[in-house]
């Protein structure tokens, strides 16, 4: 979910706003042109080219840090502040970061006090918090304590660190926070499809939800999900994405076209989209994708989905 990704997916319509990938915090206050490099939508009011509003995430383990941190995020245009307590990734845990955290919840509590006190009550501050590090019923207890802490809103992903990225997610015990707190709760994990949404919906009883390889796999999920949610949008778009390239080509080339100017050699982009669609071919078979996944540059790569988009319409015909 770099600047390209967040640029495509929300000209597309059907998000309220995006969170930033993190930026770690260890060392000390970064320069600004780290932030510029990191998030450059803050040059436009932090905000992507269509519009939709980026909450600028920070990942650490140090209170003064952060704080400055996230003062000098908003100084520079930042209008939300996240504070993740959930990425699992051994190296971020092992340097006391992300998920590592949720065995301290008097240091959650600390963080977001202390990032709360030091950016403009008009800042949202915001927590991303794991059920627990290996006890899902930790999410109680460190759910309160952010909320103690200042938190304008907790997002929980309905997986503990040690269970990772691991099927299924476990959303009952976020249903459970939601009436337990006094502040909003976002569901996320494992909504995949309009089913799945269904069913976090109905066992969390929540009412806010965000969606992130969901969408990368499905980039008609938002849509979906809004038409349930009653969102009123004109920007929604009705047409599900499928395994067929003819899905897939014009959000390609359209993805292609958006990081040419920030990310230069095309080989980033081949490289991009054979992850993306990597992504996607594990929720649905993309019959196309081992072809893809062999090609050595952006060109070629257009030429094996223009080439299966042959194929596509001459099955269609022959029907």
């Amino acid at each position: 979910m770099d600047a390209p990704m967040r640029a495509l997916l929300t000209e597309r319509g059907g998000f309220t706003f995006c969170i930033s990938e993190f930026l770690r915090i260890s060392q000390g206050l970064l320069p600004a042109r780290t932030y510029y490099k990191h998030v450059p939508e803050l040059n436009n009011d932090c905000r992507t080219p269509s519009g939709t509003p980026i909450q600028f995430q920070l990942l650490g383990g140090d209170e003064e840090k952060l704080a400055l941190s996230a003062l000098r995020a908003m100084e520079l245009g930042a209008g939300a502040i996240d504070l993740n307590f959930g990425c699992p990734a051994p190296t971020v845990n092992r340097h006391d970061g992300g998920a590592t955290l949720l065995r301290y919840p008097q240091r959650i509590r600390g963080i977001v006090a202390a990032v709360r006190g030091a950016v403009p009550t008009s800042v949202p501050v915001s927590a991303k918090l794991r059920l627990g590090w290996e006890n899902s019923d930790d999410i109680f207890v460190n759910a309160e304590q952010a909320w103690l802490g200042g938190a304008s809103w907790i997002t929980i992903h309905g997986r503990t660190r040690m269970q990772g990225y691991t099927p299924p997610a476990y959303w009952k015990n976020i249903g459970e926070v939601q009436r337990r707190i006094g502040i909003p709760v976002v569901a996320n994990g494992e909504i995949w499809n309009r089913e799945d949404f269904l069913r976090c919906r109905e066992e969390t009883q929540c009412i806010h939800f965000m969606i992130g390889r969901g969408a990368l796999a499905d980039p008609s999920l938002q849509h979906e999900i809004g038409r349930e949610l009653g969102l009123s949008n004109n920007n929604l778009i009705n047409k599900s994405f499928g395994a067929d390239p003819l899905d897939w080509e014009p959000i390609l080339r359209r993805f292609a076209e958006i990081s040419a100017p920030t990310r230069g050699k095309s080989q980033y982009t081949s490289r991009r989209i054979k992850q993306w669609l990597g992504m996607a071919n594990k929720r649905r078979t993309l019959p196309w994708f081992e072809q893809i996944k062999h090609t050595k540059s952006l060109d070629e790569l257009f030429s094996v989905v223009r080439n299966r988009m042959r194929c596509s319409e001459v099955l269609v015909k022959s029907r």
